[in-house]
């Protein structure tokens, strides 16, 4: 549980945070995976394939084995469930992202959203307000799609 904070500090790519009891430390890698949680459970549920799409993604993104990613996953659930409101967290980590890594979490994102096959308006709402949150460019959203559609249209089909 992320507790008041008594200081904050980047040390490198990693942002240090200090509580009444403990020092927690969080990076780019968290990052995703809590981004990744956060749309996943803008319909309320985290569907098997939604787990499976970001256990894979932050495996891949990362080059992490399995069991990394999946702590990943549910230190960013855990977080979630006992403290909704990260965004301050999050906006202080989104400091250490460029606009191309931007772009890769936006396609992220997009990617967990579509693998169940639907495309809940909550889980998109939770797309918009995320890229919003970390200060994804309009630009870069409409990038991000562009990037999915070349990549799930069947050959032949022009986005």
């Amino acid at each position: 549980m992320i507790e008041d904070m008594k200081e904050a500090r980047f040390e490198g790519d990693e942002l240090v945070i200090e509580t009444q009891s403990t020092t927690e430390t969080y990076d780019a890698k968290y990052l995703v995976a809590a981004l990744l949680v956060f749309v996943a459970k803008g319909d309320g549920v985290i569907s098997s394939e939604e787990s499976g799409k970001m256990l894979s993604l932050v495996g891949t993104h990362f080059n992490l084995p399995s069991s990394e990613s999946l702590e990943l996953l549910r230190r960013a659930i855990r977080d979630i469930a006992e403290n909704p409101d990260l965004r301050s967290l999050i906006e202080k980590l989104a400091t250490i992202l460029n606009d191309q890594e931007k772009e890769d979490i936006a396609l992220m994102m997009l990617k967990v959203v579509a693998v169940d096959g639907r495309r809940d308006t909550q889980e998109m709402e939770h797309v918009s307000l995320a890229a919003e949150v970390i200060g994804i460019s309009k630009d870069a959203m409409h990038r991000a799609y562009d990037r999915y559609f070349e990549e799930t249209m069947p050959p032949g089909i022009d986005p």
